[in-house]
């Protein structure tokens, strides 16, 4: 056996919240091979009659995504939406000083929208408050919504599209604060725009959800401020603030780069309390709930993109290849989101396909699965219903960041209608096993059923379209006896504990 030892106490009644089932969303942006090439190949020998790759999509419905943002991301400060809607042939090209890429407009809402419904997700709208603004953004959300009868509905219906998408949730701007976006402004500037957008959306739409732009990450200087600031302007508009926070192992130091999702916990924690602290200043009842639209890790591919020919149409661009260790922070991740479930609602895994991606296409060949693909994939299917607050005693260890991080990362979900129960746990132990003890006594006459593990010898071990060097298997030894689940977690491991009500 394993000399370390960690131990949960599960009880029903020890709730966090319930799940909002968009946290397990993804995002797609106009950026390298997202669209062309990802989603949409028309010539690929897996092309459906609207040029959607079907491979494609049976993998993002494996996925079973809720949600997906579009079209961007840093692209949509500089897009026309107009450009997208109507015949493609007379669509203009149009530079993208985003991504210096050339953007061909094959693409637009319709076609989206047509390609979200395929892989039964909504879809996560995001508005151009950087070249443009109010006007754009109402017209916008009148030719997605509104049932007809005025000029940008007619003009949906003479796309072809009779009926209204009854689009629910919209972000406005994208990453404002950022002196790389198109359009930066200061918080003030960013929070005038986005309340005056924010009230015309809605009296054109009042069903409406609307995400304002938090800090592009925790660490920019007007991080807390910008967040004060926008949300003094826009408290009464808006439903949620964003987040947005990537990760990377730079320095190949494993124990600090898994300890990261304690720095997402603690940003998280810090804008609830921004929200919470508008809400008093402006004496509010009204919640301001939160929206991680974007996060994952994203470095691997920062030297290649340094390579890439100005103006070329879908390039490979922000291709990370991920390894067995970034499954285990996206595992940490994904925890740490289940326990905000009270007040993070929204969460996008940027990006879906191609881009910082779980899924990767070959061009003209087929479609596979990144190693992150399967943390993710795991709690979007049995992360539904109930994030319950566990009492976790674990032993900890000091990295270069970080003091007392828990080598147990773990959290639970339970859902009452199905009568089920998971563990999520990561084991961050470098070297040994994690003796689990945890206590399920309130749930009366549940079993194990599974338990999957994601393990690998190689911490850097990738997976390619010839071989999945990272996959789980199902040979985990989780067992119940009189309310108690003992499990051995392996060292470096992604561990899903699956129990059921016995009929």
């Amino acid at each position: 056996m394993t000399a370390n030892k960690a131990k949960m106490i599960l009880e029903k009644d020890f709730k966090v919240g319930e799940i909002d089932n968009r946290i397990y969303g993804s995002f797609i942006e106009h950026l390298g091979r997202a669209v062309y090439g990802g989603v949409f190949e028309p010539n690929h020998p897996e092309a459906d009659e609207n040029g959607f790759r079907k491979d494609v999509i049976n993998l993002v419905r494996e996925l079973q995504v809720p949600l997906v943002r579009y079209p961007g991301g840093n692209f949509v400060s500089g897009y026309n939406w107009e450009d997208g809607v109507g015949p493609v042939e007379s669509r203009p090209r149009r530079l993208d000083l985003a991504w210096r890429t050339t953007e061909t407009n094959e693409v637009g809402t319709n076609e989206f929208m047509k390609w979200a419904k395929l892989v039964g997700a909504d879809v996560n709208m995001a508005v151009n408050l950087g070249t443009r603004g109010i006007d754009a953004a109402r017209n916008l959300v009148e030719y997605c919504n509104h049932p007809g009868g005025s000029y940008y509905s007619d003009l949906r219906a003479s796309h072809g599209v009779k009926e209204p998408y009854n689009i629910k949730t919209w972000c406005l701007g994208n990453e404002m604060d950022g002196p790389w976006q198109i359009g930066h402004k200061t918080a003030a500037e960013y929070g005038r725009i986005a309340q005056e957008a924010a009230k015309v959306m809605k009296w054109v739409d009042p069903s409406i959800e609307l995400v304002a732009c938090g800090s592009s990450h925790r660490n920019m200087p007007t991080f807390a401020d910008w967040e004060a600031t926008v949300l003094d302007h826009t408290y009464e508009h808006v439903d949620y603030i964003s987040l947005h926070q990537y990760y990377g192992n730079q320095s190949n130091d494993v124990a600090n780069y898994l300890a990261l999702s304690l720095e997402m916990d603690d940003f998280i924690s810090s804008v609830i309390s921004i929200a919470d602290y508008v809400k008093a200043k402006k004496r509010s009842k009204k919640k301001i709930n939160l929206s991680f639209d974007e996060w994952n890790v994203w470095y691997h591919s920062n030297e290649n993109d340094k390579l890439i020919e100005p103006w070329s149409i879908a390039p490979h661009q922000l291709e990370d290849i991920y390894n067995f260790e970034d499954a285990l922070l996206v595992g940490c991740m994904l925890i740490t989101m289940l326990k905000h479930a009270d007040r993070l609602k929204i969460a996008c895994l940027a990006q879906l396909v191609n881009v910082i991606a779980p899924i990767m296409t070959e061009d003209n060949g087929p479609a596979w699965k990144q190693s992150i693909f399967y943390p993710y994939m795991h709690t979007s299917v049995y992360g539904r219903g109930v994030s319950l607050n566990p009492i976790v005693s674990s032993p900890k260890y000091d990295s270069k960041d970080f003091t007392d991080v828990p080598y147990l990362e773990s959290t639970a979900v339970y859902n009452e209608e199905k009568e089920q129960l998971t563990i999520f746990a990561v084991n961050r132990h470098l070297e040994e096993g994690l003796l689990l003890e945890c206590d399920i006594r309130n749930f009366e006459d549940y079993q194990v059923v599974e338990h999957i593990v994601l393990e690998n010898d190689d911490i850097k071990a990738e997976n390619s379209a010839e071989k999945q060097k990272v996959e789980p298997h199902t040979n985990g030894n989780a067992e119940w006896k009189d309310g108690i689940i003992t499990a051995v977690l392996p060292k470096l491991s992604w561990n899903v504990i699956r129990l059921e009500k016995n009929k």
